[in-house]
């Protein structure tokens, strides 16, 4: 069965690919963090659904450097414009 969390990671994996056709066709820097941000979403999100048994410390240094991540890229656009 199809779950809402299992259709989020699909979503995920959507706007990883969109990203890194961004950052290659547009030559957009941002695409790259916004592909690194969600590819670490899938990540994380898959670890938690498939209980990969991974250590908490090091889910939360990963999400944190998408966040990182995703600040940079946003500011990146913001200050293009």
């Amino acid at each position: 069965m199809i779950t809402i969390q299992t259709i989020s990671i699909l979503l995920e994996v959507i706007i990883v690919l969109a990203a890194l056709k961004l950052a290659i066709s547009k030559k957009q820097m941002a695409g790259y963090g916004l592909a690194l941000t969600f590819g670490i979403y899938v990540f994380y999100d898959t670890s938690k659904l498939y209980d990969y048994s991974i250590d908490g410390k090091i889910l939360e240094i990963i999400f944190f450097i998408a966040t990182l991540s995703a600040l940079l890229s946003v500011l990146s656009i913001y200050k293009r414009k």
